[in-house]
């Protein structure tokens, strides 16, 4: 008889299904970059209206994003980030250097500016000690560990 194993409880597996697929990310994206009206958001991201709808509604509902009605007739709104949806921008950023780095390293598609003048390179740092949070630099503790939770 074969046993059951319950897959590990994780936040990762939890953010990923919220904004896990290629079209909520691409939404924060957008509204990142300052375009907030549905027809821009179909045309930078190359989402259909009907999935770009379902993904504005599911990050809506879960807190990433709120809507505001700029025309009432035709109803039309506009979607600004929510102090959460601004904080998922890190994790954009992190992606964007991985990308930039396997993906593209030869030519970045896109290159930010650091308020400070110079090519924007994000890092993860420990917010304690403003250590990098690179491979040996961290581990799972604490009661996530005891359960066999990551976090």
């Amino acid at each position: 008889m074969s046993k059951s194993v319950a897959p590990r409880k994780c936040s990762v597996a939890d953010t990923l299904d919220l904004v896990g697929d290629r079209w909520s990310l691409l939404v924060v994206r957008e509204l990142s970059h300052g375009v907030h009206r549905f027809d821009r958001i179909v045309r930078n991201t190359g989402a259909s209206r009907d999935v770009l709808t379902a993904r504005l509604r599911r990050l809506e509902a879960v807190g990433i994003i709120r809507r505001r009605l700029y025309n009432e007739h035709p109803p039309r709104y506009e979607y600004r980030l929510t102090s959460a949806g601004w904080e998922l921008c890190d994790v954009l950023l992190t992606l964007m250097r991985w990308g930039d780095r396997h993906l593209n390293p030869d030519d970045p598609p896109l290159r930010y500016q650091h308020s400070c003048g110079e090519v924007l390179d994000p890092v993860v740092v420990c917010a304690h000690c403003g250590g990098p949070a690179v491979r040996g630099a961290h581990s799972p503790s604490g009661p996530a560990l005891a359960d066999d939770r990551c976090s």
